[in-house]
């Protein structure tokens, strides 16, 4: 399998599967001389961590990570950062009915059509599993970019929106769902429960906004900051779709309505009066808050029976027994802020390369 590899300057391949002994990421191209240790990259895995509430997978993963090779004394030395993470809750038997059927909605069909093979266990590489690599990565990238704030929440699940004037940053990491809006919050507990309990799962939307970083990362047409945004968060399992700033939204705007009007600023720079952009224009950051929407789709492992057909090409019905979770994104709210970090993170590297103390 090619292409596990993301970025340029700062790149990260991740590796393993979900029911292997392990996975992990090897995080290439970062800065000699960062302090960095396993305490700096445990808090951003324990908040992805699995089965910490009724409302996300039972699976028991500690999740520790290991830091094998890149750092000594303390501090980053410029070579090859490999960090892994022991699977030790694996239960590949759960799996067993699977093994000869394609399940709807998953990479089984797709991933045995090019390789003529799949590890059936989980759906191996494609399943989310892989991405606590990304945030043990996400860790090391926001080492790079320590004036930016990086902060993913919960906005809309099943088709259920919180209220934007509730919003409340203090309340993301008061409750399991990373939602900024109490009342959403206690409506969600009722939502995700009642798709459990039918043997079912639902979708929703992580926002993503990421503060302090300057004008002046990215570049036009080719490798602009928000395609590379896009398709970090694309790269994470069950996007189907992103979207920055105001978004789809801006097509049923008038032009008036849809540009970010500018006065002097205090310190020289224009002043933005708002920010449908999402803190891009032509590819390149304006210096205001980088705003990034990616949207999940429900859950395809559920126990709702559905319609498919075996590797032989008889037609069958199937559910998906195990432990999964009820709606994939809740967990997904740390995933995405990791992979804005490491664009992030590599996009800064990339303009010092090109740009350096261009003013």
């Amino acid at each position: 399998m090619s292409l596990n590899t993301f970025g340029h300057v700062f790149r990260f391949s991740t590796w393993g599967e979900s029911h292997g002994p392990a996975i992990g990421a090897v995080v290439d191209g970062c800065p000699p001389g960062l302090a960095l240790g396993e305490a700096d990259i445990q808090p951003w895995l324990d908040r992805r961590r699995p089965g910490q509430s009724r409302f996300t997978t039972q699976r028991q993963e500690p999740d520790q990570v290991r830091i094998l090779s890149g750092v000594f004394e303390g501090r980053t030395t410029g070579t090859p950062i490999s960090l892994m993470i022991d699977n030790v809750d694996q239960r590949a038997k759960d799996y067993a009915e699977v093994a000869g059927a394609w399940r709807p909605g998953h990479a089984d069909y797709t991933y045995q059509a090019k390789y003529g093979h799949r590890d059936w266990r989980g759906g191996g590489r494609a399943s989310a599993r892989e991405t606590a690599a990304r945030v043990a990565a996400g860790a090391v990238a926001r080492l790079v970019i320590p004036g930016v704030t990086i902060r993913a929440c919960l906005v809309e699940l099943g088709g259920d929106a919180i209220d934007r004037a509730a919003f409340d940053d203090a309340q993301i990491d008061a409750n399991p769902f990373f939602c900024p809006d109490a009342a959403a919050a206690a409506r969600w507990e009722r939502l995700v429960d009642d798709a459990r309990k039918a043997g079912s799962s639902l979708g929703a939307v992580v926002e993503c906004v990421a503060t302090g970083a300057p004008p002046g990362w990215g570049a036009p047409l080719y490798a602009k900051l928000d395609a590379a945004l896009a398709a970090a968060c694309m790269s994470v399992n069950a996007v189907k779709g992103v979207e920055i700033g105001d978004g789809f939204a801006t097509a049923r705007l008038r032009g008036e309505e849809n540009a970010d009007a500018m006065r002097a600023g205090a310190d020289g720079a224009p002043h933005f009066l708002s920010n449908h952009a999402g803190g891009v224009l032509g590819g390149i950051s304006t210096g205001q808050p980088i705003v990034v929407r990616a949207a999940f789709k429900p859950t395809s492992s559920i126990l709702t029976p559905q319609q498919t057909v075996t590797a032989s090409g008889a037609e069958t019905g199937i559910s998906t027994r195990g432990r999964h979770d009820p709606c994939v994104a809740i967990r997904g709210a740390p995933v995405i802020e990791a992979m804005v970090a490491l664009v992030l993170a590599d996009q800064k590297l990339l303009h010092r390369a090109q740009c350096g103390d261009v003013r």
